[in-house]
């Protein structure tokens, strides 16, 4: 079947979302197997035949993410609901890329260094936009404005501890680390206890465009209720306690598991 043929569903999903893609450890979200796969290999199937590329899709997530932080900053309930939108149709794109790309064969390192850079900025982005709604808006920087942008770069940190190990294996000649638990294990017995009860309570997931969005519509309504800016004022230092909490602890996990052996 030529790239350019509208494949069935079961074909382009053969191809399109491999067991190598949607049962990987830490680089699926759990959104992503719930339900935005689900929707997502539709979309694709639409766009095959079409002369959208992989990259524009790429290029079209760190779009969204960026315009679904800047209306963050905006100190309103819709505003907030709208960014939780804004936020799933981008984990649907950027299943859509991926899928696109791998039914084209033509993966390579430019999507591959886009994509990552669209969630690092939505991410880090997300997290400043808390604190600026948090003081009034953009019109506004206070505190809060400052606690965020220490979020946002503590945010950036955890992203950047992730990617160095596959830069210091690449420098050393290793091959890349399997995304599987039995090799993000730490070998300590307190740290694995530690990891244990962090994914029973997976507070690090506030970090995340999915969970946080969700979390600041629920602070909106709050504040809308109360006619205030409190609850996105506490979900604001929240933020920056678990990012420090994270950047620790995701250090701790790196350095004593087999991720660098």
């Amino acid at each position: 079947m030529r790239a350019s043929e509208r494949p069935t569903i079961a074909e382009l999903r053969a191809v399109a979302q491999p067991d190598r893609v949607v049962r990987r450890v830490s680089g699926e979200h759990w959104a992503g197997k719930l339900y935005q796969r689900h929707l997502s290999i539709h979309l694709t199937r639409l766009l095959i035949p079409t002369r959208v590329t992989p990259d524009g899709l790429t290029w079209l997530m760190l779009a969204i993410g960026v315009g679904a932080a800047v209306l963050l900053t905006v100190p309103r309930l819709w505003t907030a609901v709208l960014v939780l939108l804004l936020i799933q149709i981008q984990g649907i794109v950027d299943c859509m890329d991926g899928e696109l790309a791998r039914w084209r064969g033509i993966t390579g390192a430019t999507g591959i260094y886009v994509d990552r850079l669209g969630h690092y900025v939505t991410d880090a982005g997300l997290a400043v936009a808390v604190g600026v709604h948090a003081d009034g808006g953009l019109a506004h920087p206070g505190r809060w404005t400052m606690l965020s942008l220490a979020a946002g770069c503590l945010v950036l940190l955890t992203k950047a501890e992730t990617d160095l190990v596959h830069a210091a294996r690449a420098q050393s000649g290793r091959p890349p680390v399997p995304d599987v638990a039995e090799v993000a294990a730490p070998r300590a017995s307190g740290l694995r206890r530690l990891r244990r009860f962090a994914r029973t309570l997976p507070f690090n997931r506030a970090l995340l465009a999915m969970e946080l969005t969700g979390l600041a519509v629920i602070a909106a309504a709050i504040d809308t209720a109360r006619n205030d800016l409190t609850a996105t004022r506490i979900l604001d230092g929240t933020l920056l306690a678990i990012a420090g909490l994270v950047v620790v602890g995701h250090l701790l996990a790196v350095v004593s598991s087999d991720r660098l052996r």
